[in-house]
C-alpha cells in the first residue's frame, strides 16, 4: 500500500541524488553561500540605534512669521480638505491660507509665482504626503526603515 509506495520514492530520490552528486552539493551549499553573503552585508550595514530625546518644551509659536503664509495643496480630495482645514483653524487663532490645486503642475506654478511665502502640500494617499517649497522637496523620514 502507502508504506510500499513512499518507501519505493524515497529510495528512487536517494538513488537520483547518489547518481547526480554534484547537484545535490549545489543544493545544500548555495543556500549556505546566500545564507553567509546575508549576515555579511547585515554586519557591513549595521542598525543605528539612536539615544532617547529628552522631552524639552519648545516655547510657543511665533505666530508673527506666519502673517499671510499660504498652504497651497493637491489634489482636492475630501481627506485633504479635512487636514488641511484642521491645520489652518485647529492650531493658530487667525488660521494659515489654504489654497487648492488640481494638479502637482499648477502647485507649481504658484510655487513659482510666491516663493517667499508658499509651502505646498503633495498628497501622495490618506497618510502620507511631500512637502514643497520653492525649488525643492522635503520627504518625510519618519516612516523610513534602515537597509
Amino acid at each position: 500500500g502507502v508504506w510500499r509506495q513512499t518507501r519505493a520514492l524515497l529510495f528512487k530520490n536517494c538513488l537520483i541524488k547518489g547518481r547526480t552528486k554534484k547537484s545535490s552539493v549545489q543544493e545544500v551549499l548555495f543556500p549556505l553561500f546566500f545564507l553567509f553573503w546575508l549576515i555579511l552585508m547585515s554586519m557591513m550595514h549595521p542598525h543605528r540605534k539612536y539615544d532617547e530625546v529628552a522631552n524639552t518644551n519648545l516655547g510657543t509659536l511665533d505666530t508673527s512669521q506666519l502673517v499671510n503664509f499660504i498652504v497651497g495643496y493637491t489634489p482636492p480630495t475630501r481627506m485633504a480638505r479635512e487636514i488641511m482645514k484642521k491645520v489652518a483653524f485647529d492650531n493658530f487663532e487667525d488660521g494659515i491660507i489654504t489654497e487648492e490645486y488640481l494638479s502637482e503642475e499648477e502647485l507649481q506654478e504658484a510655487s513659482a509665482l510666491k516663493p517667499s511665502n508658499f509651502v505646498g502640500v503633495v498628497f501622495k494617499d490618506s497618510m502620507s504626503y511631500q512637502l514643497r517649497f520653492h525649488d525643492s522637496i522635503a520627504m518625510s523620514s519618519i516612516y523610513m526603515e534602515s537597509r
